[in-house]
């Protein structure tokens, strides 16, 4: 960069030093909050700008701090003043929860001081509490929610013991009064016990109304637990009394009788008086003695009347338990007194047991009772809240009316199961009477709605009457249903009607629509009478003995134009036209029927076809390569026809004998045919075929196994063709040009092309190139001429391009012969696997075994080993050499074609590379007998042997 010196004229020269000095001095002047926040304002980054705000909000400044700092340092970075933003508004927060908290919490505190506290007031604090946003989970709040359920809890507890309080004071009078129908002496043996039980009960009570949180409970409950106090003493105190005036009365025959009768009775009887004075006033009237006491009942009737009185106590017991269980509290008091009343009658009857049950089930009953009172007016404080909850935020329409309509038959429900609360009702009755202003603003705006939808429908009624006076001439059936349809759609969205407003304009709308849909209605009714008469009409055709298909087809044309130019519905035009479709259907099925009986009928040729596919399939079953070739050489000949053939020569030379025997000469025709004599020699010639192609074991050599199977599905052993023809003298080919249409002018011979020729030109016809002809499928331009592979072909091509295949076969027949050829190729397949899996194995134990005896024989190994190669294989065997066989197994695997283990693969390459510059070496696909051998003579080992293997598998195969 070329660089320009300074001249004494510049600005820096020319500035003051003094203004030097004072823009440093301003520069370094520190911020007034940089020491409060620990260098925050005075560092270079603003990474570290931020790190020093943490750093300085971990010492827990004031609010204030952080409010001047956050005003300085949010113009000059936002990111680092983010953690005071952050900070600032979350001690915003706390000081809004802090003024919430301490609102709540002075509700709280409030309602705990009342010494009558609201047990609706104390549960809705919660409430609404955590509607406002209060921090319940805080303190002080979570204390205050703690002790407000505490209390609560107190008071409902105090309500529940009274209800109890109460039912055993019941309980006792019951005992009591028990006791006045038993002996006395059995009521002196309980007196101890009952005044225990008295002096708990009052000791329980007087707990209860003493209780810091009496004064909270409901107003109904202390009234309560004093009537039941009042009437446990008085009947305790008339207990004792009788009680004490039955004891002197004991001791002293001239004290008075107690007031009560079975114990005055008693004692009377003890004293040797009558039982009662109307007895004794009755004996003095009549001049009478005095009657003598009851006599003891008979054991048995007395164990009758107590399993009696048992049985009406248990049942009434079990109805009462079941009450209660099911919780009825409608019912259970009738059912409780009807067990009472049960004790009482029964009570001297029944055991001790039964007794403790049925007073346990009265106590349950008793507190169900109370539970029942003390649910209900929850139940009632619940619906009051929400009548007055729908005041502040109305449902609005329908809903409204239904949550109001719901709460009062709660309400009613409620009533059932307890008694009344008149203040509660009041309440509630007034908050639904103003929530219902909602719902009847609704009903007058739906009521106006209904008014407008009413007119709407009464409207699209005249239209439609309108619409079918001016088309009721027109026969456009199409446009009248698109009409209707739309008419119909319009009806469905006119708007909601009530019940009764809909009731009133149905009628008219039904009307107007029958008027529009009259025509139609006609059109439809004659187009049905028509089509029935076309159904008609094709059951008679469908049954005529031959079927018309003219007929048919003006039939069905008819019924076409008729389905277009009136429709129906879509439903009961398919069910006419499978009607219709049926006989005619039928008609054409049975001809079909006809036809397949025709040609499913076997004749004497199928028949031959079906025997011989059997007979293939049994041999296939067999797994015996030699049956399964004879049995398709048969069924081959049964498909040519040759068995049916066979037959025939044979009547024929039959027929021949019985003439020469009668001594008429044959004619000319029957002597030229084939005598059933040569049968024999026929079949002896394909016996000596197959034997040949079996080993001495019976077993198919593999020459005869690769001979006869085919991956197609063709025979596996194709028959013997008959004889050719002598072949005609070929014509000489002369090249023409020109026209060679019949008629057409001749031209001259082509002369034969050379260098000079034009485009277009074959190369063959040049000298020393190929001869010339059609170009074969099978040629390759990129190999040279070769003459015996022409003739080859030139051969091939003299076959007749049509063969001779046989009559032909019904469908029986041809899909058994097809599918048992594919079975004997499948069989003959999986036999070729196996022989060839076993002859592998059986060379590779002999390698392994060094025993040249179980190498497998020549004709085992197939055509590709010749017997120089397997007797180089014996001594190989015979004479081990101990080399290593590395190369070999390569060419091996290179001769077959086959991939390399991944630690051979360099010394391929490097075989592969020597092989190319071995100019007349010998490639491995011509030398793998040699390698093989090589192998054999080697050490046995594992790995080669499975190389080994798979080598041989695709060669032995070629």
């Amino acid at each position: 960069m070329l660089r320009f010196p300074l001249s004494k004229s510049s600005k820096a020269d020319t500035t003051p030093a003094a203004a030097v000095k004072t823009g440093s001095a301003k520069t370094t002047e520190a911020h007034p909050l940089d020491g409060l926040t620990g260098g925050a304002f005075s560092a270079s980054t603003s990474g570290e700008r931020a790190s020093r705000i943490r750093q300085w909000l971990a010492t827990d400044p004031s609010v204030e701090q952080m409010a001047e700092v956050y005003k300085d340092l949010a113009n000059r970075d936002k990111g680092a003043a983010k953690p005071l933003k952050e900070k600032l508004d979350e001690a915003r927060r706390s000081r809004g929860q802090e003024a919430v908290a301490a609102e709540w919490a002075e509700k709280a505190q409030a309602l705990l001081a009342l010494p009558k506290l609201n047990l609706a007031n104390a549960l809705a604090w919660q409430r609404d509490a955590a509607k406002a946003g209060a921090p319940l989970s805080k303190e002080p709040l979570a204390g205050l929610k703690v002790q407000l359920a505490e209390r609560v809890k107190t008071i409902e507890d105090l309500q529940h013991r009274t209800q109890v309080q109460r039912e055993a004071a019941v309980l006792i009078a019951q005992r009591i009064e028990v006791l006045s129908i038993k002996p006395w002496r059995d009521a002196e043996s309980v007196l101890e016990t009952l005044r225990t039980d008295v002096a708990h009960w009052q000791a329980q009570a007087d707990e209860v109304a003493q209780d810091a949180n009496w004064a909270s409970v409901d107003a109904k409950f202390p009234p309560l637990l004093d009537a039941s106090r009042g009437q446990l003493l008085a009947v305790w105190e008339a207990f004792q009394s009788a009680l004490a005036v039955a004891l002197k009365a004991a001791e002293d025959s001239a004290a008075p009788l107690p007031a009560v009768p079975v114990w005055a009775d008693e004692l009377r009887a003890a004293r040797g008086l009558p039982t009662s004075k109307s007895e004794q006033q009755g004996a003095a009237d009549a001049g009478q003695p005095a009657r003598a006491p009851k006599t003891r009942m008979d054991p048995a009737a007395l164990n009758d009347l107590r399993a009696k009185s048992s049985a009406f106590v248990q049942q009434a017991l079990a109805k009462l338990e079941h009450e209660v269980t099911e919780g009825h509290g409608k019912s259970t008091p009738k059912v409780a007194a009807e067990l009472r009343q049960a004790l009482k009658d029964n009570i001297r009857n029944i055991d001790s047991k039964l007794e403790a049950a049925a007073h346990a089930a009265l106590t349950a009953a008793g507190e169900l009772e109370g539970w029942q009172r003390w649910r209900a007016d929850q139940i009632r404080e619940e619906l009051v809240v929400k009548a007055e909850a729908l005041l502040a935020k109305p449902l609005g329409g329908r809903k409204q009316q239904d949550a109001l309509r719901h709460m009062r038959e709660q309400w009613k429900t409620s009533d059932q199961g307890g008694t009344p609360n008149h203040a509660l009702w009041k309440r509630f009755d007034d908050a639904c009477n103003e929530a219902h202003k909602v719902v009847e603003a609704w009903l007058e705006k739906v009521k106006e709605q209904a008014e407008a939808h009413k007119a709407q429908r009464q409207a699209l009624i005249d239209e439609v009457l309108t619409w079918a006076e001016t088309h009721k001439d027109n026969s456009d059936w199409k446009m009248h249903i698109r009409s209707l349809n739309g008419f119909v759609e319009k009806w469905r969205e006119a708007g909601h009607l009530g019940d009764k407003a809909f009731a009133e304009v149905q009628p008219l709308w039904k009307a107007a629509m029958d008027q529009a849909d009259a025509g139609l209605t006609a059109a439809r009714g004659a187009s049905l009478a028509r089509r029935r008469a076309m159904i008609e009409e094709a059951q008679a055709l469908g049954a005529e003995p031959q079927l018309r298909i003219d007929a048919v087809k003006s039939l069905q044309q008819r019924w076409q134009q008729e389905a277009q130019s009136v429709p129906i519905e879509r439903k009961q035009e398919q069910k006419l036209w499978d009607a219709f479709r049926k006989p005619i259907d039928d008609a054409f099925q049975r001809k079909t029927v006809e036809r397949e009986k025709a040609a499913s009928a076997l004749g004497e040729h199928d028949r031959y076809v079906l025997d011989a596919a059997k007979a293939v399939e049994q041999a296939t079953a067999s797994g015996d390569a030699q049956k399964i070739h004879a049995a398709a050489k048969a069924l081959e000949a049964a498909v040519r026809g040759q068995v049916a053939a066979a037959a025939a020569d044979a009547k024929t030379a039959a027929d021949v004998a019985d003439a020469a025997a009668s001594g008429v000469k044959p004619s000319d025709s029957e002597q030229n045919q084939p005598s059933a004599q040569d049968a024999p020699a026929q079949a002896a010639t394909e016996s000596i075929a197959t034997d040949a192609a079996v080993d001495a074991d019976g077993n198919p050599t593999p020459e005869a196994i690769e001979a006869g199977f085919s991956e197609s599905s063709e025979p596996a052993i194709p028959p013997a063709e008959p004889a050719a023809p002598p072949k005609p003298a070929p014509k000489k080919v002369i090249a023409m040009r020109g026209d060679d249409r019949p008629g057409a002018r001749r031209a001259e011979p082509a002369a034969a092309a050379g260098r000079g020729g034009k485009f277009g030109d074959r190369k063959d016809a040049r000298p020393g190139g190929k001869p010339s002809g059609p170009r074969q499928s099978t040629d390759n331009k990129f190999e040279p001429y070769r003459p015996e592979r022409t003739e080859r072909f030139s051969e091939r091509n003299e076959r007749p391009a049509f063969e001779d295949r046989g009559p032909r076969l019904g469908d029986a027949a041809f899909r058994a012969q097809r599918e048992a050829f594919e079975a004997a190729n499948h069989a003959l397949k999986k036999l070729a696997m196996q022989a060839h899996g076993e002859v592998l194995t059986n060379l590779l134990t002999a390698w392994e075994k060094r025993d040249p005896e179980q190498l497998p024989a020549a004709q085992e190994l197939g055509k590709q080993v010749a017997p120089a190669v397997r007797a180089g294989w014996v001594k190989a065997l015979g004479a081990p050499a101990g080399k290593d066989a590395v190369e070999s197994l390569l060419r091996l695997e290179m001769a077959a074609e086959l991939p390399t283990p991944a630690e051979h693969i360099s010394a391929r390459r490097m075989l592969q590379l020597q092989l190319l510059t071995r100019r007349n070496a010998p490639a491995p696909a011509e030398t793998w007998g040699e390698d093989t051998a090589k192998v054999l003579a080697a050490e046995f080992d594992a790995g080669n042997a499975r190389r080994l293997q798979n080598a041989l598998k695709a060669l032995l195969k070629r």
